[in-house]
């Protein structure tokens, strides 16, 4: 973990950025800097999304360019943004970034193939988003983040700030914008996690069957967050089965206890 990360090639400063945390120092964090962050009986950290609590799906827009406008089913899902306002908003979130003393980074990969994977950095400023983003990607090796240079996609999350809705073609105060050309996603409006881990599925969706990855047509399973992680090994399954198996007897010795659950 890194104290002081410099982020200056994205327009963005801040006294402490923390880059690649540990989990347990993410809870940290949230606890200490997130208001109504705790942690749950099971071990899972709750934290709050704000108003949003699931996508929205009517506020995401993707960059209209002559490189990639005939590969994108337009319609009802991908709205069309010009380049110009893709700009502005970036901007945007850059400036609220900016205006924080504690930034989050997290570099690693979407892919678990060396020769298709794709580097990601999401830059955000709540420890939960970090630690979602954490769980999502595959994280580095120390070697690999040494050598990480330049990302290929960037995620700049600056939810607890609204988009300006008198900025040609927003709809509301939730903008979440893909950019193909750039590699870059920004978030404004929502603090609901699940729209990096989407944008990140999406460009990877975009990318790879470009490259002859992976068929366009045929879905890819029903747990669409698998294609960004690696295939759990046999000693991991085993360790969370036991502890989910744990958990179930704490609770039912808990409830037991209450008197709200029948004995057998």
């Amino acid at each position: 973990m890194t104290d002081s990360f410099d982020l200056s090639a994205h327009g963005i400063s801040a006294k402490h950025i923390l880059r690649n945390p540990s989990p347990a120092m993410l809870y940290e964090e949230a606890i200490r800097h997130d208001l109504g962050t705790t942690i749950a009986d099971s071990g899972a950290l709750i934290a709050y999304s704000g108003e949003k609590t699931g996508r929205s799906p009517k506020d995401k827009r993707v960059v209209r360019h002559p490189q990639s406008e005939s590969n994108i089913w337009w319609g009802p899902v991908n709205f069309p943004l010009d380049e110009a306002t893709f700009m502005i908003n970036r901007e945007r979130a850059k400036d609220y970034l900016n205006t924080l003393d504690r930034l989050y980074v997290i570099d690693a990969f979407a892919g678990w193939d060396p020769k298709y994977r794709m580097k990601v950095r999401v830059i955000c400023s709540r420890a939960y988003h970090a630690l979602f983003m954490h769980n999502m990607l595959i994280p580095p090796t120390d070697a690999e983040l040494a050598d990480f240079g330049e990302p290929d996609f960037v995620i700049y999350n600056a939810g607890r700030f609204p988009a300006n809705r008198y900025t040609t073609g927003m709809t509301s105060r939730t903008s979440v914008d893909l950019s193909f050309e750039l590699g870059e996603l920004v978030i404004l409006g929502t603090e609901y996690a699940g729209e990096m881990k989407k944008g990140v599925f999406t460009i990877m969706n975009y990318l790879m069957p470009a490259r002859r990855v992976i068929d366009p047509v045929r879905p890819v399973g029903n747990r669409q967050d698998d294609a960004l992680r690696r295939p759990e090994p046999a000693a991991h399954r085993r360790r969370r089965t036991l502890l989910e198996r744990r958990r179930h007897l704490q609770r039912r010795r808990r409830l037991l206890r209450q008197g709200n659950l029948p004995v057998a």
